[in-house]
């Protein structure tokens, strides 16, 4: 008997659609990026666009296709996207942090900010990751606070993107032959984000060595209260308390495996934080002092000497990004 080979099954789209004028363009896909004052033209008589996405919402991957020239401006909220084309001409985060796509270079959208981009005759693939399953899969490796940032200076190395491209490839055949609601769908996720940090580094502090080893318990106790609590105005003896630990104890504990103090650790942590928020906040409604104090920061001179020592440039100049 001759085994009958069978095609893949098909893929539900979560999102598929397509046109052939400007305004219709604009209103497919601006709201899918909280997209505002948009513009798209020709480039010649044919113009036309495509835009497919399959997945769920913890990761989709889509392909966005267009015969003509967009530009406007771009905000992702709660995601982690990362994106190339494989043909046309775009530059993305467009006069601040900008960088002109190259073809099969993956680039990772400016998280959780509003930036500016531009697309012309394109074939461009993208892949959303939800923030939540970002920072669980962080946490695999580092320890994290609820801050998300990853260095985005560095053009990423070919054997990362050889790695990022199979993790997807995984996944697309995992979605194709068992579906959403399997195991294999959830485990290729995990992979495509894992991924995820080979292609970007992390900001984040990596796992000290036997930090989930059980004698660790009361630490973590610690580290996860003062995580849950950054904004409060938190001693030594709070944490110490929510950890069941003496302050001693507590400070031995910080210093033999985080290498530092409670409160040294803290204050690492509420930058972090302030840094996330002058990110992403308006600067026609925020100021630098209202971040500081909202993360415990009481001195504006010392807070912004801190942070430019952590992050390489003045508060202000981030805000205003």
């Amino acid at each position: 008997m001759t085994d009958v080979q069978t095609a893949p099954a098909p893929i539900a789209p979560l999102v598929a659609v397509a046109g052939t004028d400007t305004s219709t363009a604009i209103q497919d896909l601006a709201g899918m990026y909280a997209g505002r004052a948009w513009y798209s033209s020709h480039v010649d008589s044919d113009y036309w666009y495509k835009y497919v996405a399959v997945g769920d919402d913890q990761l989709s991957i889509r392909r966005s296709q267009m015969h003509g020239y967009l530009r406007g401006d771009v905000a992702v909220e709660n995601e982690v996207v990362v994106q190339w084309i494989d043909a046309g001409r775009a530059r993305v985060d467009v006069r601040r942090n900008e960088v002109q796509m190259q073809l099969g270079v993956p680039t990772l959208f400016p998280i959780e900010q509003r930036f500016e981009m531009e697309y012309e005759d394109w074939d461009q693939r993208l892949v959303h990751l939800s923030r939540g399953l970002v920072l669980d899969v962080a946490a695999e490796r580092y320890l994290t606070d609820g801050s998300l940032a990853f260095d985005r200076s560095a053009t990423p190395s070919v054997e990362a993107v050889l790695q990022w491209r199979g993790s997807i490839t995984a996944a697309m055949g995992a979605l194709r032959a068992d579906g959403t609601a399997s195991l294999a769908w959830h485990e290729a996720q995990r992979d495509v984000a894992r991924s995820l940090f080979g292609l970007y580094r992390f900001e984040g502090e990596p796992l000290p060595q036997g930090f989930g080893d059980r004698r660790n318990a009361h630490l973590r106790a610690a580290v996860d209260f003062i995580h849950e609590h950054t904004a409060d105005s938190l001693t030594v003896s709070d944490i110490a308390l929510a950890a069941d630990l003496s302050v001693r104890g507590l400070q031995e504990s910080f210093q033999r495996s985080l290498g530092r103090t409670p409160m040294n650790y803290l204050r690492q942590v509420r930058l972090r934080r302030a840094h996330a928020d002058l990110l992403t906040a308006d600067p026609e409604t925020t100021s630098v002092a209202a971040v500081a104090s909202r993360w415990g920061f009481t001195h504006l001179g010392r807070f912004s000497s801190e942070y430019r020592k952590q992050f390489g440039d003045y508060p202000k100049r981030t805000l205003r990004r």
